[in-house]
């Protein structure tokens, strides 16, 4: 049984630089136009599109297989797709010129390719070749080092619409055979296009890397590079027990609270539905940063006061981001430390500690908790935000992975595991606690006083 119409398999296997498959071959291409043609065609709940691994014909690539028939197509083109859509999935007639039905041919072509790919594996494991996905992963600081210095060179802005290597270089005043490595490289990271000469943006570079467009995430991915140079003392860092990096550098608050933003735009939602605001009067946002969870909060609950405390450098970008969403007459600021600055007992009816307690010790967030304990009303509740580890620390992946951002960033913060978070919320007099996971790296530790 069918729940489609159709079911269809386009192959996206990327393999080794130099070994045939079919997204060097640009199946990724064919699966972007055929999404868009089904959709355009109004067939999106006909046609079940998935995406997969190697089919084993990878010099005919990129390869598509349509279900229930079963019918192979080959060396497809995203301008095979109209007609694809048109014959086969609307009009029921297979496309021809585009079908492959050799099947003893394609069987033995299949086998040849098995036995070739199994005896090179054999080949490089006797040799003691580092394997292909190792490999990558020791180079995985190449692309990201790439895209990051576009970012920082504001390169996607001064591609615009399109230009040459020298073009673009003079935009961003730099050298014209760096930058056209530079340019070559995000082309095969797929980030930019390049035709005859000329470099033009994806429509991704366009959306997200262009200063200036409505989901720009480029100033917040300049945090990013801000981290890469405390990544860099990572092996100092592990040999002091703590970040050896210069603290307090210049320029760090725009691009970390716009990456603070940025994130928190994408979760906010959730974090609200998750904590379920009915009733809810008067919170409390400890370095709420943007500003971006407080405003979601205030929208949800019509009748909710709430109050930001964060460092002074911080609250001008706070207070903008209050006034554009309207709200400066419900959400007030205050700086502060968070671990010191007064705060009213019994006043709040829920606290917010979001990407805060991984900043902290143990000890720090043990005072956290009990200040928050003393500030909420009873029945008030304590929400943690944050990338929590479970019991053994060494999952979720991101989690175990920020905590060294946190040893390389910080004097003493760390991701925390689930037992940890409960321990200091029942010392500091919590009675109930829970997790709550939601969509993303984060989850949530709500605790009720």
């Amino acid at each position: 049984m069918e729940p489609f119409r159709y079911h269809v398999f386009v192959c996206t296997q990327e393999k080794a630089e130099g070994v045939s498959c079919c997204s060097t071959a640009g199946s990724f291409r064919v699966l972007n136009a055929l999404h868009g043609e089904l959709g355009a065609k109004g067939l999106a709940a006909d046609v079940q599109v998935s995406s997969c691994g190697c089919l084993g014909i990878c010099d005919s690539g990129p390869v598509m297989i349509v279900y229930p028939e079963g019918t192979w197509y080959t060396k497809l083109t995203p301008n095979d797709v109209a007609e694809i859509v048109a014959s086969h999935f609307k009009a029921g007639e297979k496309v021809a010129r585009l079908e492959r039905n050799d099947s003893a041919e394609m069987k033995t072509e299949m086998l040849d390719h098995r036995n070739k790919y199994l005896a090179m594996l054999k080949a490089k494991d006797t040799a003691g070749v580092l394997p292909d996905d190792v490999s990558e992963l020791i180079r995985g600081f190449m692309p990201s080092r790439a895209v990051l210095t576009a970012l920082e060179l504001d390169l996607f802005t001064a591609v615009g619409k399109g230009g040459t290597a020298q073009q673009i270089a003079a935009k961003i005043q730099a050298a014209a055979r760096a930058t056209e490595s530079l340019l070559n490289a995000l082309v095969s990271l797929k980030l930019l296009e390049k035709r005859d000469g000329v470099y033009s943006n994806t429509p991704l570079s366009t959306r997200f890397f262009v200063e200036g467009t409505a989901d720009s995430a480029r100033a917040a991915q300049l945090h990013i590079a801000n981290l890469w140079k405390r990544w860099s003392t990572l092996t100092d860092a592990v040999r002091a027990g703590t970040g050896v990096a210069p603290r307090g550098e210049n320029g760090w608050v725009t691009p970390f609270i716009a990456a603070m933003d940025h994130n928190a735009r994408g979760r906010a939602r959730a974090v609200v539905q998750a904590v379920e605001v009915n009733g809810t009067k008067r919170m409390l946002d400890l370095g709420g940063g943007s500003g971006a969870y407080s405003i979601a909060f205030a929208k949800a609950a019509p009748a909710l006061q709430a109050e930001i405390i964060d460092l002074p450098e911080v609250l001008p970008i706070t207070q903008e981001h209050i006034r554009k969403a309207g709200l400066t007459d419900r959400i007030s600021t205050r700086a502060g430390d968070m671990l010191t600055v007064p705060l009213e007992s019994g006043h709040y009816d829920l606290v917010l500690l979001s990407a805060i307690c991984h900043m902290y010790s143990p000890e720090e967030n043990q005072k956290l908790f009990e200040r928050a304990y003393v500030a909420l009303a009873p029945k008030g509740r304590l929400v943690v935000s944050d990338f929590i580890l479970e019991a053994d620390k060494t999952a979720p992946r991101f989690a175990a992975l920020f905590a060294l951002n946190m040893l390389v960033g910080t004097r003493a913060g760390a991701s925390y595991s689930e037992p940890e978070y409960e321990a200091w919320l029942k010392a500091a007099g919590f009675g109930e606690t829970k997790r709550v996971r939601i969509p993303g790296p984060a989850n949530l530790m709500i605790a009720t006083k």
